[in-house]
């Protein structure tokens, strides 16, 4: 089998910050705000808890504002440009999720949201978790976000066309390989001033059981699965995954 196409180096940069951005809804933000506050606020010990692929801190800022996790809370991001419009209030450091600049068992947790851990080859996100396993102390808890594979491997090719609240014209074409497991991807953004950002994405997107055997694989231990923030369980409606698993002793 080949390997799948990966996805451009500039895909989660500028292109990915400007289309993304305005269809994060500050309702959005907080019923994940408060999910993650309700999984990771009662982690003891000392110890920074990562937000991997941090972005432009939307999740980052308000945990560690308020609430059980403030103080607590450390960006890693890799994109410069969202280093600098991040919000305020959570300190970063500028790195690649595949090789996290922590010492072993330094962090307290870990979480990441919007398949941000699964943009890379399969062998990759082995790799990947291995050293987030190691980076997290024994005890410590990782909770990740991603979409149901039933749900994406549903869909259809898919095409739109829209506005953003700027001006900007946000074009998409996508469709899923249930092959590799991917939903592959070319997005196009024309800015207000004709400047036009284009990449392209291969998602990987992991049955349950696949996902379970990839975190047992690598040193975690599944805790819950949830099909929402609101903590609801996964049915063949949910539109989220979320898993959350413990390192193992």
């Amino acid at each position: 089998m080949s390997a799948p196409p990966p996805a451009d180096s500039d895909f989660f940069g500028e292109l990915y910050l400007r289309s993304t951005r305005p269809f994060l809804s500050a309702a959005t933000t907080a019923r994940e705000v408060d999910y993650l506050r309700g999984c990771l606020g009662d982690l003891p010990g000392p110890g920074p808890v990562v937000d991997l692929g941090c972005g432009h801190g939307r999740h980052a800022a308000p945990l560690n504002t308020e609430g059980p996790l403030a103080g607590r809370i450390l960006g890693l991001e890799r994109d410069a440009l969202s280093l600098r419009e991040r919000l305020p209030g959570f300190p970063v450091v500028q790195g690649d999720l595949r090789a996290p600049p922590f010492r072993t068992g330094a962090l307290a947790g870990a979480y990441a949201w919007y398949s941000t851990l699964f943009v890379f080859s399969d062998a990759e996100h082995v790799a990947l978790l291995r050293q987030v396993a190691r980076c997290v102390r024994p005890g410590g808890r990782l909770v990740l976000h991603t979409v149901p594979h039933a749900r994406i491997a549903a869909q259809g090719p898919a095409s739109f066309s829209t506005r953003l609240p700027d001006g900007s014209l946000l074009e998409e074409d996508s469709h899923f390989d249930a092959v590799r497991g991917r939903d592959l991807g070319h997005r196009r953004l024309t800015l207000p001033d004709g400047r036009l950002l284009s990449g392209r994405y291969a998602i990987r997107y992991y049955p349950l059981a696949e996902l379970t055997q990839l975190l047992e694989f690598t040193g975690f231990s599944v805790r819950w699965v949830h099909g929402g923030p609101d903590g609801s369980p996964l049915t063949e409606d949910s539109l989220d995954l979320i898993v959350g698993a413990d390192i193992r002793r």
